[in-house]
């Protein structure tokens, strides 16, 4: 049971806060982000929304005041001795902040972390987590309704639908309970109109986007004794040529897993440092631990991870080797 009273007490305690997510965010991420900024800019606190990675173009929509900054650490980096609070939300290890991590780290201020996802470091005072949840949307949605902090309106509402939505695979997840549904009703009854959350999230896509699915899906191979892991890979180089960019890859990995059999799948992305490994999977194989082999982590069925120190060819036999492990666990 997270302590929401204690997160009551710490944001009425306090009068300034920075808010930050991890690298690449998703609409989770910067739903989350937006919806604890108006919780706090109703109680008349001083916020900001510093992030590493600049917001992706089709989840701009959720900032419509232009709140987030990108950090800069020459402009920020002061900020973080002189707010009250600093709010990690919808992460839970440290290296997800990438540029900022030492800034967030060394800080001397309070540190708080809201989050779902499972095995957290710890990196903050506080922690307001919960891995039962379906999104870090539905943790601050739970603080209002538990705390009554504030009431909900159409401003938090119209983000927290945005995460829950984005998190549950629109509602097709295994986390999507009836629970989740009741939320995501209440919600509809402050005016969020789901198709145009939609649209604006998957249905607004640049044409580079496209193409780039194009490229992922021609490299799609299956691997394994019973061809039971698919995985894809795209290229850096593939990105020039496209004019596309990392954030367009969200959700690519999960057509590998609409291929009848396939119970893994795996999107490769090489990367100007590194490269990064989108895993997925169906039932109770726990790719969140495979995952955590190559020092990411995540969920059960999705998780990720990043290696800066390491080139993507020499890998993919291993992460391929490793997952079919995985197939029988």
């Amino acid at each position: 049971m997270i302590d929401f009273p204690n997160l009551k007490r710490i944001i009425e305690d306090n009068n300034s806060f920075l808010l930050t997510t991890h690298v690449n965010p998703d609409a989770d991420a910067i739903g989350s982000e937006i919806a604890f900024y108006l919780i706090l800019k109703e109680l008349n606190k001083e916020v900001f929304i510093i992030n590493h990675s600049s917001t992706p173009y089709n989840i701009e929509f959720l900032d419509v005041d232009k709140k987030i900054e990108r950090f800069d650490e020459a402009k920020h980096r002061s900020l973080f001795d002189t707010v009250d609070v600093l709010v990690a939300l919808d992460f839970n290890r440290s290296d997800r902040m990438v540029r900022m991590q030492n800034s967030f780290l060394n800080s001397h201020k309070l540190k708080i972390c809201i989050d779902h996802h499972q095995d957290p470091e710890k990196f903050t005072d506080f922690l307001f987590a919960g891995t039962d949840y379906c999104a870090t949307g539905q943790i601050i949605y739970d603080f209002i309704k538990t705390t009554e902090i504030v009431k909900l309106n159409f401003g938090t509402a119209y983000q927290i639908y945005a995460a829950i939505m984005t998190d549950t695979g629109s509602f097709r997840f295994e986390r999507t309970t009836p629970e989740i549904h009741r939320i995501a009703a209440e919600l509809l009854e402050y005016g969020v109109v789901p198709g145009d959350v939609f649209d604006k999230l998957y249905d607004q896509s640049k044409f580079s986007k496209i193409k780039l699915m194009g490229s992922a899906l021609e490299s799609m191979q299956l691997y394994g004794k019973q061809k039971q892991i698919g995985y894809m890979i795209i290229r850096r180089e593939t990105f020039k040529n496209l004019g596309a960019v990392e954030s367009d890859t969200e959700n690519f990995v999960n057509f590998s897993l609409s291929v009848e059999g396939v119970r893994i799948g795996l999107l490769f992305i090489e990367l100007k440092e590194g490269f990064k490994v989108s895993f997925r999977s169906k039932g109770t194989i726990p790719v969140n631990k495979l995952a955590a082999e190559f020092g990411g982590g995540g969920h059960i069925n999705a998780s990720g991870a990043r290696i800066f120190n390491g080139k993507l060819d020499d890998y993919i036999s291993i992460i391929l080797t490793k997952a079919e492990e995985y197939l029988d666990k």
